[in-house]
């Protein structure tokens, strides 16, 4: 139960407070998670984000800088958002979520579903912290330590991307999270959440970079992803259906993203 509220105006005060409380304190952005079942909060002390300068979308040469307090609604908004980011923002089925909830909130929060991640993995995202070290998406999620996230870099807002979501409705929990990519060398990013057990309770989506490194299409990609991922059991479906449901997605979406790449 939260007992102290702080309001630091600067990263460095932030920083200072987390010091200060510790294991006790937690960043407080949008609060979507930090005050609803299953991820509300048993900490005592929250550190506001809202007077940080953390909401900026702003294109720099060929990248895009996106603060980490930016609401998910803004990214579906704003011109400048690549495509992919836009359709994995929009798996959040909630408006009224997706008003208040972080980008920076989606990454660092621990929860059973990371929807935005296998896209942020695959535009090759990287996070710039408060304390200024930067770290890939995918390194910062198995990471024991999340830090305070200040901005999400996205090196190519025109990197071809793109994701897909399989869910029994629009606002149920999630079976696959997929997103892939292909850059103009040729090279391929595969991302997947739901396809790997649960870590303390938390998503832990995955890169396949052995099935990335070969050359395979229709069913040799299809048996090769399958045989890449260890999901578990559960509500949403067996280990079986859940290893040939990804094989499919990420199939079909290889097979777009390259005919995009060869259009453009």
């Amino acid at each position: 139960m939260i007992e102290q509220y702080l309001t630091p105006d600067t990263p460095a005060q932030a920083l200072e407070l987390k010091r200060q409380h510790g294991s006790e304190a937690i960043w407080f952005a949008g609060g979507s998670k930090i005050n609803a079942a299953p991820t509300k909060t048993d900490k005592t002390v929250a550190i506001s984000l809202g007077k940080l300068n953390f909401s900026h979308i702003e294109q720099q040469g060929d990248s895009l800088h996106i603060g980490a307090m930016c609401h998910i609604q803004q990214l579906i908004d704003h011109e400048l958002v690549p495509v992919a980011l836009k359709q994995s923002a929009a798996f959040i089925y909630s408006r009224h979520i997706r008003n208040q909830a972080t980008l920076g909130g989606e990454i660092a929060a621990r929860q059973p579903e990371a929807l935005l991640v296998p896209s942020l993995i695959a535009l090759r995202a990287k996070l710039k912290l408060a304390n200024g070290q930067e770290m890939d998406v995918e390194d910062y999620i198995n990471s024991e330590e999340r830090e305070l996230i200040a901005t999400v870099i996205i090196p190519d807002r025109n990197l071809t991307c793109i994701g897909y979501n399989i869910a029994r409705s629009a606002a149920g929990l999630a079976i696959v999270t997929a997103a892939v990519s292909i850059d103009k060398q040729g090279n391929k990013v595969i991302a997947l959440d739901g396809v790997s057990p649960l870590h303390q309770g938390a998503a832990r989506p995955v890169r396949l970079r052995d099935v990335e490194a070969q050359d395979l299409k229709g069913e040799l990609l299809e048996q090769a992803v399958a045989d890449a991922i260890y999901p578990e059991a559960d509500i949403r479906g067996s280990v079986e259906y859940k290893r040939y449901i990804a094989g499919v997605v990420i199939t079909d979406l290889m097979a777009e993203c390259q005919h995009l790449v060869e259009e453009a």
